[in-house]
Protein backbone atom coordinates (compact mmCIF):
# COMPACT_ATOMS: atom_id res chain seq x y z
CA UNK A 1 0.00 0.00 0.00
CA UNK A 2 3.05 2.42 1.06
CA UNK A 3 4.43 1.71 -2.48
CA UNK A 4 1.53 2.42 -3.84
CA UNK A 5 0.84 5.69 -2.27
CA UNK A 6 4.44 6.45 -3.61
CA UNK A 7 4.61 5.82 -6.56
CA UNK A 8 1.08 7.61 -7.50
CA UNK A 9 2.34 10.67 -5.52
CA UNK A 10 5.67 11.21 -7.52
CA UNK A 11 3.12 10.56 -11.05
CA UNK A 12 1.30 13.49 -9.79
CA UNK A 13 4.72 15.52 -9.12
CA UNK A 14 5.44 14.45 -12.23
CA UNK A 15 2.89 15.24 -14.00
CA UNK A 16 4.15 19.39 -13.23
CA UNK A 17 0.36 19.56 -11.16
CA UNK A 18 2.52 21.01 -8.55
CA UNK A 19 4.69 23.53 -10.18
CA UNK A 20 0.74 24.55 -11.73
CA UNK A 21 -0.43 25.16 -8.12
CA UNK A 22 2.47 27.30 -7.33
CA UNK A 23 2.17 29.33 -10.33
CA UNK A 24 -1.90 30.11 -9.30
CA UNK A 25 -0.68 30.75 -5.41
CA UNK A 26 1.32 33.85 -7.24
CA UNK A 27 -2.24 35.69 -7.30
CA UNK A 28 -1.94 35.51 -3.21
CA UNK A 29 0.37 38.20 -3.88
CA UNK A 30 -1.79 40.71 -4.90
CA UNK A 31 -4.33 40.24 -2.16
CA UNK A 32 -3.14 43.10 0.04
CA UNK A 33 -2.59 45.50 -2.63
CA UNK A 34 -6.51 44.49 -3.62
CA UNK A 35 -7.60 44.20 0.12
CA UNK A 36 -6.64 48.10 0.42
CA UNK A 37 -9.21 49.02 -1.75
CA UNK A 38 -11.93 47.95 0.96
CA UNK A 39 -9.66 50.34 3.25
CA UNK A 40 -12.41 50.06 6.81
CA UNK A 41 -12.19 45.87 6.24
CA UNK A 42 -8.94 45.05 5.12
CA UNK A 43 -8.01 42.64 6.99
CA UNK A 44 -11.56 40.83 6.13
CA UNK A 45 -11.33 41.62 3.04
CA UNK A 46 -8.31 39.61 2.44
CA UNK A 47 -9.53 36.82 4.47
CA UNK A 48 -12.35 36.43 2.50
CA UNK A 49 -10.27 36.79 -0.84
CA UNK A 50 -7.74 34.12 0.74
CA UNK A 51 -9.91 32.01 1.96
CA UNK A 52 -11.98 31.71 -1.69
CA UNK A 53 -8.73 31.66 -3.82
CA UNK A 54 -7.75 28.83 -1.56
CA UNK A 55 -11.00 26.84 -2.18
CA UNK A 56 -11.38 27.43 -6.07
CA UNK A 57 -7.67 25.80 -6.73
CA UNK A 58 -8.47 22.50 -4.10
CA UNK A 59 -11.38 22.45 -6.04
CA UNK A 60 -9.74 22.43 -9.29
CA UNK A 61 -7.24 19.55 -8.01
CA UNK A 62 -9.95 18.15 -6.97
CA UNK A 63 -11.75 17.64 -10.07
CA UNK A 64 -8.54 17.16 -12.24
CA UNK A 65 -7.02 14.55 -10.43
CA UNK A 66 -9.70 12.81 -8.76
CA UNK A 67 -11.29 12.56 -11.85
CA UNK A 68 -8.24 11.42 -14.06
CA UNK A 69 -6.02 9.77 -12.36
CA UNK A 70 -7.53 6.32 -12.30
CA UNK A 71 -8.81 6.91 -16.10
CA UNK A 72 -5.76 8.28 -17.46
CA UNK A 73 -4.03 4.53 -16.00
CA UNK A 74 -6.97 2.29 -17.93
CA UNK A 75 -6.56 4.63 -20.77
CA UNK A 76 -2.91 4.37 -20.95
CA UNK A 77 -3.00 0.34 -19.46
CA UNK A 78 -1.01 0.87 -16.99
CA UNK A 79 -3.56 -0.48 -14.47
CA UNK A 80 -3.42 -3.79 -16.63
CA UNK A 81 0.40 -4.33 -16.20
CA UNK A 82 -0.03 -3.36 -12.25
CA UNK A 83 -3.31 -5.32 -11.78
CA UNK A 84 -1.23 -8.94 -13.42
CA UNK A 85 0.90 -8.70 -10.23
CA UNK A 86 -0.43 -10.24 -7.11
CA UNK A 87 -1.91 -7.00 -5.83
CA UNK A 88 -5.86 -6.70 -4.91
CA UNK A 89 -7.27 -4.42 -6.74
CA UNK A 90 -9.04 -2.90 -3.59
CA UNK A 91 -5.47 -1.59 -2.23
CA UNK A 92 -4.49 -0.23 -6.29
CA UNK A 93 -7.91 1.88 -5.74
CA UNK A 94 -7.51 2.96 -1.96
CA UNK A 95 -3.52 3.55 -2.61
CA UNK A 96 -4.59 5.88 -5.43
CA UNK A 97 -7.41 7.90 -3.10
CA UNK A 98 -4.86 8.33 -0.18
CA UNK A 99 -2.29 9.69 -2.77
CA UNK A 100 -4.62 12.03 -4.51
CA UNK A 101 -5.87 12.94 -1.00
CA UNK A 102 -2.18 13.37 0.08
CA UNK A 103 -0.89 15.77 -2.80
CA UNK A 104 -4.11 17.71 -1.89
CA UNK A 105 -2.96 18.14 1.99
CA UNK A 106 0.60 18.92 1.15
CA UNK A 107 -0.61 21.78 -1.62
CA UNK A 108 -3.31 22.82 1.16
CA UNK A 109 -0.14 23.33 3.55
CA UNK A 110 1.72 25.16 1.31
CA UNK A 111 -0.97 27.35 -0.03
CA UNK A 112 -2.92 27.61 3.28
CA UNK A 113 0.92 29.08 5.16
CA UNK A 114 1.12 31.21 2.00
CA UNK A 115 -2.93 32.47 2.36
CA UNK A 116 -2.11 33.37 6.12
CA UNK A 117 1.17 34.60 5.65
CA UNK A 118 -0.82 37.23 3.03
CA UNK A 119 -3.53 37.51 5.91
CA UNK A 120 -0.85 38.95 7.89
CA UNK A 121 0.46 41.41 5.98
CA UNK A 122 -3.14 42.55 4.96
CA UNK A 123 -3.58 42.88 8.99
CA UNK A 124 -0.75 45.47 9.56
CA UNK A 125 -1.82 47.82 6.64
CA UNK A 126 -5.03 48.74 8.25
CA UNK A 127 -5.68 46.84 11.82
CA UNK A 128 -8.91 45.76 12.34
CA UNK A 129 -10.73 46.46 14.93
CA UNK A 130 -11.44 42.46 15.65
CA UNK A 131 -8.49 40.59 16.10
CA UNK A 132 -7.46 37.21 13.97
CA UNK A 133 -8.48 34.35 15.41
CA UNK A 134 -5.74 32.13 13.69
CA UNK A 135 -7.70 28.52 14.96
CA UNK A 136 -10.72 29.84 13.11
CA UNK A 137 -8.73 29.99 10.03
CA UNK A 138 -6.65 27.11 10.19
CA UNK A 139 -10.36 24.99 11.07
CA UNK A 140 -11.69 26.64 7.71
CA UNK A 141 -8.66 25.37 5.97
CA UNK A 142 -9.23 21.96 7.46
CA UNK A 143 -13.25 21.54 6.64
CA UNK A 144 -12.21 22.43 3.38
CA UNK A 145 -9.79 19.59 2.93
CA UNK A 146 -12.49 17.33 4.15
CA UNK A 147 -14.79 18.63 2.10
CA UNK A 148 -12.92 18.30 -1.59
CA UNK A 149 -11.68 14.68 -0.16
CA UNK A 150 -14.98 13.91 -0.22
CA UNK A 151 -15.16 15.35 -3.82
CA UNK A 152 -12.10 13.13 -4.80
CA UNK A 153 -13.81 10.23 -3.51
CA UNK A 154 -16.90 10.84 -5.53
CA UNK A 155 -14.89 11.31 -8.53
CA UNK A 156 -13.05 7.96 -8.22
CA UNK A 157 -16.41 6.62 -7.68
CA UNK A 158 -17.27 7.85 -11.22
CA UNK A 159 -14.08 6.87 -12.80
CA UNK A 160 -15.15 3.11 -11.56
CA UNK A 161 -18.61 3.09 -12.85
CA UNK A 162 -17.79 4.44 -16.43
CA UNK A 163 -14.07 4.53 -18.17
CA UNK A 164 -15.10 7.37 -20.34
CA UNK A 165 -13.81 11.07 -19.10
CA UNK A 166 -17.06 12.46 -19.46
CA UNK A 167 -18.70 10.99 -16.37
CA UNK A 168 -16.24 11.59 -13.70
CA UNK A 169 -15.40 14.95 -14.79
CA UNK A 170 -19.04 16.31 -14.85
CA UNK A 171 -20.55 14.22 -12.68
CA UNK A 172 -18.24 15.47 -9.84
CA UNK A 173 -18.81 18.50 -11.15
CA UNK A 174 -22.87 18.46 -10.61
CA UNK A 175 -22.12 16.60 -7.09
CA UNK A 176 -20.06 19.44 -6.20
CA UNK A 177 -22.99 22.23 -7.22
CA UNK A 178 -25.64 19.85 -5.53
CA UNK A 179 -23.63 19.42 -2.65
CA UNK A 180 -23.65 23.06 -1.90
CA UNK A 181 -27.32 23.61 -2.37
CA UNK A 182 -28.81 21.04 -0.89
CA UNK A 183 -29.21 22.18 3.17
CA UNK A 184 -30.30 25.67 1.17
CA UNK A 185 -33.09 23.36 -0.74
CA UNK A 186 -33.97 21.23 2.82
CA UNK A 187 -35.03 24.26 4.44
CA UNK A 188 -36.85 25.96 1.49
CA UNK A 189 -38.99 22.60 0.96
CA UNK A 190 -39.61 22.74 4.50
CA UNK A 191 -40.58 26.13 5.38
CA UNK A 192 -43.70 28.20 5.45
CA UNK A 193 -42.99 29.48 2.24
CA UNK A 194 -43.33 25.91 0.27
CA UNK A 195 -46.36 25.10 2.35
CA UNK A 196 -47.93 24.28 -1.19
CA UNK A 197 -45.94 22.12 -2.37
CA UNK A 198 -46.56 18.17 -2.11
CA UNK A 199 -45.91 16.08 0.63
CA UNK A 200 -44.27 13.29 -2.48
CA UNK A 201 -42.18 16.77 -3.68
CA UNK A 202 -41.19 16.90 0.03
CA UNK A 203 -40.10 13.42 0.66
CA UNK A 204 -38.09 13.09 -2.47
CA UNK A 205 -36.30 16.43 -1.24
CA UNK A 206 -35.36 14.98 1.65
CA UNK A 207 -33.92 11.37 0.02
CA UNK A 208 -31.89 13.79 -1.66
CA UNK A 209 -30.71 15.75 1.31
CA UNK A 210 -29.86 12.56 3.10
CA UNK A 211 -28.41 11.24 -0.10
CA UNK A 212 -26.10 13.65 -1.62
CA UNK A 213 -23.39 15.49 0.45
CA UNK A 214 -23.74 18.52 2.24
CA UNK A 215 -21.21 21.14 1.83
CA UNK A 216 -22.65 23.82 4.01
CA UNK A 217 -21.96 21.85 7.05
CA UNK A 218 -18.00 22.43 5.97
CA UNK A 219 -18.27 26.15 5.14
CA UNK A 220 -16.40 28.16 8.07
CA UNK A 221 -15.69 31.08 6.21
CA UNK A 222 -17.98 33.18 8.46
CA UNK A 223 -16.18 31.83 11.48
CA UNK A 224 -12.95 33.04 10.09
CA UNK A 225 -13.86 36.19 8.48
CA UNK A 226 -14.93 37.44 11.90
CA UNK A 227 -13.52 35.79 14.51
CA UNK A 228 -17.11 34.42 15.56
CA UNK A 229 -16.07 31.23 18.22
CA UNK A 230 -16.31 27.45 17.34
CA UNK A 231 -18.00 25.13 19.09
CA UNK A 232 -16.75 21.46 19.37
CA UNK A 233 -20.31 20.52 17.58
CA UNK A 234 -19.13 22.55 14.86
CA UNK A 235 -16.04 21.36 14.47
CA UNK A 236 -15.96 17.66 15.99
CA UNK A 237 -19.63 16.64 13.51
CA UNK A 238 -17.87 17.61 9.95
CA UNK A 239 -14.88 15.17 10.58
CA UNK A 240 -17.12 12.14 11.50
CA UNK A 241 -19.35 12.91 8.74
CA UNK A 242 -16.39 12.93 6.22
CA UNK A 243 -15.00 10.04 7.99
CA UNK A 244 -18.31 7.76 7.05
CA UNK A 245 -19.36 9.57 4.34
CA UNK A 246 -16.00 9.07 2.42
CA UNK A 247 -15.69 5.22 3.54
CA UNK A 248 -18.54 4.34 2.19
CA UNK A 249 -18.64 5.84 -0.98
CA UNK A 250 -14.24 4.23 -1.47
CA UNK A 251 -16.01 0.99 -0.18
CA UNK A 252 -18.82 1.29 -2.70
CA UNK A 253 -15.92 2.15 -5.82
CA UNK A 254 -13.78 -0.65 -4.70
CA UNK A 255 -16.87 -2.81 -5.03
CA UNK A 256 -17.35 -1.63 -8.63
CA UNK A 257 -14.06 -1.71 -9.34
CA UNK A 258 -13.29 -5.43 -8.22
CA UNK A 259 -15.89 -6.91 -10.23
CA UNK A 260 -15.73 -4.70 -13.37
CA UNK A 261 -14.33 -6.36 -16.49
CA UNK A 262 -11.16 -4.56 -17.93
CA UNK A 263 -11.22 -5.07 -21.91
Amino acid sequence: MINIVAINLLAIVRDRVFHGILVVATLFLFIPSISTLSMRQVTELSITLSLSLLSFILLLLSISLGATTLWKDIERRYTYSVLSLPLNRGTFLVGKFAAVTLFLLLATLVMGSVACCVIWVSSGIYPSERPIVWINLVACIGADVLKYTMLIAYAFLFSTISTSFFLPIFGTISVYLAGNATQQAYDYVHSQAASTLSPLVRQAASFFYYLLPNFSAFDLKVNAIYGIPLSSKAVLLPVLYCVIYTALLILAATTIFSRSEMK
